[in-house]
């Protein structure tokens, strides 16, 4: 399933392939404008939107660029079932470190603010 079998011949991202993605962001668009040209006519709104939808997502998938999409997709979710997920103990010691490593910047975050202000508005300017 990995890339290293497929040639350069098999990509193709020529005129038709781009002729194919335009007509199908066009009929998605049609669809919308439908939409919002039909008005108050919500069945016949709600039709024109989604023709809009189904012909611009049928002429997308079809396309050369739609099907290499949907194999990358197909790829990814093979690999992600592949991953070794964290357990239980693993995740909540992350998180917990994570809690703490956010704390500890907050503190520190507060405490240079705080100096910075002491330093600038007691000590130079002697405002209080």
């Amino acid at each position: 399933m990995s890339s290293a079998n497929s040639s350069p011949t098999d990509v193709s991202s020529g005129l038709p392939d781009k002729l194919m993605l335009a007509a199908a962001v066009a009929a998605f668009f049609a669809g919308v404008y439908g939409y919002h040209w039909s008005g108050d006519a919500s069945l016949q709104a709600l039709g024109l939107l989604l023709a809009g939808i189904l012909v611009g997502g049928l002429l997308a998938f079809f396309s050369p660029s739609g099907r290499r999409f949907v194999g990358f997709s197909k790829e990814a979710v093979y690999e992600t079932r592949r991953v070794v997920w964290p357990g239980r103990k693993e995740t909540l010691q992350t998180t917990g470190i994570v809690f703490l490593f956010v704390f500890i910047m907050a503190l520190f975050l507060w405490l240079t603010d705080k100096s910075l202000e002491w330093v600038l508005y007691d000590l130079l300017l002697g405002w209080k």
